[in-house]
């Protein structure tokens, strides 16, 4: 019997670029796509897949909040994100599978080949236990910073987490751009995100935004585009255009 398969995914880019990649694997079927919470709920219990490519981050919602709105048994999972640091640590502490984006033909296969693996295993998979400590852990995430302290020759500086305009990562350390000055913190971009507030969103993998400080998305050559800044400043965006005006319009 041919393995269910479920995609969701707020862009149809990133749909069709699963499905396409899902075209080479004779035992699995495609039954549907979604595109929000809602309709991947309303999907998963009326298809029953026996596997869920799930996004993270869609409008008005996560992944997460999918998991928590199913009725048992859970599906088996797939997540999908763009450069969610906390959520790629929590997915690897619990042995979860997931891609990053856009995704990768070699990954997608051995997905597929994982989920095939724990289907034949049948009631021994620990799937549903780990999903339940991974939405257990999203629960109770730290507390959000919102002061950093910076420290330069003699003296401490305390700079307002809402003050920062972008964050760029510089090796190991990162770079705190507040209107004309930079501040050098010695933090990895992927530790520092994860006790950010929602406000802050990563672009690409260098660079976080303050989203209250974006004056709009800008179209550069060969399909790239730019965030621009209220001040002017220009940070490169490699993450999905759509993504980012959902995350500004109900951010």
């Amino acid at each position: 019997m041919k393995m269910k398969i479920l995609i969701v995914d707020d862009e149809p880019l990133g749909r069709d670029r699963i499905r396409s990649l899902l075209a080479g694997e004779p035992d699995v079927e495609v039954v549907g796509e979604a595109e929000d919470v809602p309709g991947a709920v309303e999907a998963i219990g009326r298809l029953r897949p026996d596997l869920v490519f799930l996004d993270i981050q869609m409008p008005g919602g996560t992944g997460f909040d999918v998991l928590r709105d199913l009725e048992p048994p859970l599906p088996m999972v797939v997540f999908v994100t763009a450069y969610d640091a906390h959520a790629v640590k929590a997915f690897e502490a619990r042995a979860l599978d997931y891609l990053l984006k856009p995704a990768r033909p070699a990954r997608v296969k051995e997905a597929v080949a994982r989920a095939r693996e724990r289907r034949g295993i049948g009631g021994e998979d620990e799937m549903p236990r780990r999903l339940m400590e991974l939405l257990r852990s999203q629960e109770t995430r730290p507390a959000q910073l919102t002061r950093l302290l910076v420290r330069h020759q003699e003296r401490t500086l305390f700079v307002k987490v809402g003050q920062i305009d972008w964050i760029e990562a510089a090796g190991n350390y990162v770079l705190l751009h507040v209107g004309k000055e930079s501040h050098a913190l010695r933090e990895t971009l992927g530790s520092l995100e994860a006790g950010l507030p929602p406000q802050f969103l990563r672009v690409s993998r260098s660079a976080l935004v303050n989203l209250e400080r974006v004056k709009e998305l800008q179209s550069m050559a060969a399909g790239e585009h730019v965030v621009l800044l209220q001040d002017g400043q220009k940070v490169g965006m490699t993450r999905g255009v759509r993504e980012v005006e959902e995350r500004l319009r109900y951010g």
